[in-house]
């Protein structure tokens, strides 16, 4: 499952699932709001070099160290983090982007955060609710295993709707005419 957020990235993603010897289901992830984004955009050399990235590291070329807080988003809203950063000039945070969902090794995440001091609060910001989108799935499969014990990235989003009425279904005996 995958949330490319780049033109090169949808293409060497397609790439790698046919050039593959084991097939194995993919599913794409990407809104159309991206294919027209001034900013979402490719060179021809990412094209015809590079690889498919799980997860793309925060491309604002300071140090891991001056973060004061790290950032995990998949998808769009990463431009909608980025603007606002440079918006509000927030040098001291870190914008990471999980492009493939799953499966992800958390040795893989793990390396991605190690640039940062320990210590620094990381926050999992997404578009859905908290009960919809990526972040109960990592706090599930991930657990303490990458974090620690009591150190578990914050979610950042719209809070959860209410649940839906259960659908009643008619009985036997009282079909509706």
């Amino acid at each position: 499952m995958v949330n490319p957020t780049t033109p090169a990235q949808y293409f060497h993603l397609l790439r790698r699932q046919a050039l593959r010897r084991w097939r194995k289901p993919l599913v794409v992830m990407t809104p159309k709001s991206l294919l027209r984004h001034p900013v979402c955009v490719s060179s021809l050399d990412e094209l015809a070099a590079g690889r498919f990235q799980r997860i793309i590291p925060d491309l604002s070329g300071r140090p891991g160290a001056a973060a004061k807080r790290v950032l995990l988003c998949s998808g769009k809203i990463y431009f909608e983090l980025a603007e606002q950063r440079d918006k509000l000039k927030r040098d001291d945070v870190a914008i990471v982007r999980v492009e493939q969902l799953y499966p992800l090794p958390a040795d893989l995440l793990q390396s991605a955060l190690a640039d940062y001091r320990d210590g620094t609060p990381v926050f999992w910001v997404q578009e859905e609710p908290e009960n919809m989108g990526a972040w109960y799935d990592f706090r599930v499969r991930f657990g303490d295993r990458l974090f620690g014990a009591g150190r578990w990235p914050a979610s950042r989003g719209p809070p959860p709707p209410a649940r839906p009425a259960a659908r009643r279904t008619p009985t036997s005996g009282n079909k509706p005419p």
